[in-house]
């Protein structure tokens, strides 16, 4: 039983490290991955697995951006590097959103709309919104093509957009923020790249509540649910790391509509299945 549970980990894993940063919602996956592959978990462990094991696509940003996220120099070099404080506070500011009002209605979105209806909706509405804005900017040059330009009230519009991600699942958090960075100018390559960042202490603000709630709640864990959770990490880390080189190659030459697309043509059918599945269960007569 043990050695199931690794591999649908793994799975998860997989899962996690391919939506996390391709703009299809990876909350709203793994919410669809669960319905099919249950993990044997209670539910507050699996809770707070679906977003702790985002902590290894944390890493693998970290790992891969090491050089650009790193504030501080040499004494020789003035210890610090003043660009990339600066880049810190507006990825800052652009976590305010979320901090005032998004984690105050943490258990409301948990309650309401962690579920496949909600899922099926945002993932169509939010695929047709890129669809819409790259019609939009087809021939327009981009006002903003490094985060150095981004400007304070920059970011703060795209925490905005972060907030949404963070009440609707099935919105995709990298998917809204990019949206977002597109309406506002900013060029797909530095939007891409300002979602990775912002993703860092959003991503870990996330799993510190989730761990510090699970710990709150006196939920004994088991052997089983500490390997799940190890595992989950480790392959969401590596996939990470691969699926942000290939969106990275990806966008020097493409635009985001065939994710829009994905995400309507999967919203539709998540919808289908969910009203089947309320049908055959008796909940819509």
């Amino acid at each position: 039983m043990v050695f199931v549970e690794i591999l649908k980990s793994i799975l998860f894993g997989i899962i996690e490290g391919i939506t996390e940063w391709l703009p299809i919602s990876s909350t709203g996956h793994l919410i669809l991955l669960n319905d099919f592959v249950s993990l044997k978990c209670s539910d507050e462990f699996l809770e707070m697995f679906n977003v702790v094991i985002q902590l290894g696509a944390i890493m693998a940003v970290v790992l891969m951006f090491w050089k650009k996220l790193w504030p501080f120099t040499s004494k020789e070099e003035g210890y610090y590097k003043r660009t990339t404080v600066v880049m810190w506070m507006k990825i800052i500011v652009a976590c305010i959103p979320t901090v005032i009002i998004g984690l105050p209605l943490d258990n409301f979105s948990q309650k309401y709309f962690y579920n496949g209806l909600s899922v099926a909706i945002m993932l169509i509405l939010f695929g047709v919104a890129f669809i819409y804005v790259e019609n939009r900017n087809k021939n327009a040059v981009p006002k903003i093509k490094s985060i150095n330009q981004i400007s304070f009230l920059d970011a703060l519009i795209i925490g905005c957009f972060q907030l949404i991600a963070a009440i609707f699942p099935g919105t995709s958090r990298s998917g809204a923020t990019i949206i977002g960075s597109l309406a506002l100018g900013i060029s797909r390559p530095v939007a891409a790249q300002f979602t990775f960042f912002l993703a860092v202490p959003a991503m870990a603000g996330a799993s510190l509540i989730k761990i510090i709630k699970f710990a709150a709640s006196g939920t004994p864990v088991t052997g089983t649910e500490i390997a799940v959770l190890f595992f989950g990490c480790i392959v969401s880390f590596i996939v990470s790391v691969v699926a942000i080189k290939f969106l990275l190659k990806y966008i020097r030459r493409h635009d985001f509509k065939a994710f829009g697309y994905y995400r309507i043509i999967l919203g539709a059918i998540v919808f289908l299945y969910f009203i089947v599945k309320l049908i055959s269960t008796g909940s819509i007569h």
